[in-house]
């Protein structure tokens, strides 16, 4: 388990608990920060300035934790856009506290005038990126609310669940077709719903079936996600030269649904 340093006090009851939300998940996966960013694609430093509450992370980069660390994307994405509102309307800490122009002495404000035009125009330039990325962020945040409200609506019903006692285990038949180049065991006909350890549904039986007609066998058909469904998926990822993550996604899918027999 990670040693956290203390969020800064002045962060947004909304922003801390979205970053808390990205600290457990980075427990949860036990990677190191340079492992995370070699599998998130974004570098350590991002991730400690995320990680650490100077910066909010991409969406990208919000996807790809929840993927490594078997999190919805959905909801992480919710609580996402959520925090970025408060950062835009400036309910966050500085990364840095300006210094006191009180204590100048009268020879240093004297030589503050003499700074050289390229620091002035460095500073006009500046000022004009900033205001230009304040109002990009607006409008991604609106497009980003209005996207959100329609995978909530359309992913609800479909999220996989999560393994829980009062489950009642089934045994799933598989009926594998080929169409198009691409195979289907007749549970599902996804590509790239986001499977990954604990979770449980049709979705879950269908990659079963699939990983055992490519010759690696999952265990049980029940449509739960457990170890040995794990450690399978991770012997596809292998054999097709993709991240060895342990969790399906499009590239997976992909891999599953066009692998031969073994």
């Amino acid at each position: 388990m990670s040693r956290w340093k203390e969020l800064p006090a002045e962060l947004h009851l909304d922003v801390r608990q979205f970053i808390v939300r990205l600290r457990r998940l980075k427990d949860r996966s036990e990677l190191s920060t340079r492992q995370l960013a070699a599998k998130s694609g974004y570098s350590a430093r991002s991730w400690q300035r995320y990680l650490n509450g100077r910066s909010l992370p991409p969406p990208e980069a919000v996807e790809a934790m929840a993927r490594i660390g078997g999190d919805d994307p959905t909801r992480l994405l919710v609580l996402h856009e959520i925090a970025a509102e408060q950062w835009a309307e400036g309910s966050v800490v500085t990364t840095g506290a300006p210094e006191s122009t009180s204590a100048h002495t009268p020879t240093e404000q004297q030589s503050s005038g003499r700074y050289p035009r390229a620091l002035v125009t460095a500073g006009a330039v500046a000022l004009v990126l900033s205001v230009s990325a304040a109002l990009l962020l607006a409008v991604r945040l609106a497009d980003a609310r209005a996207q959100l409200a329609d995978a909530r609506a359309a992913t609800v019903s479909a999220a996989p669940t999560i393994v829980s006692e009062s489950l009642v285990p089934v045994i799933y038949t598989c009926r594998p077709e080929q169409r198009d180049g691409r195979w289907y065991a007749g549970l599902s006909r996804t590509t790239d719903a986001i499977l990954a350890y604990t979770y449980v549904g049709p979705e879950v039986a269908e990659a079963q079936c699939l990983l055992r007609r490519a010759g690696i066998p999952p265990g049980d058909i029940d449509g739960v996600f457990g170890p040995k469904t794990q450690r399978a998926v991770e012997r596809i990822q292998t054999r097709n030269g993709l991240v060895v993550d342990g969790v399906i996604g499009p590239h997976t899918w992909k891999a599953l649904r066009e692998a031969a027999p073994k």
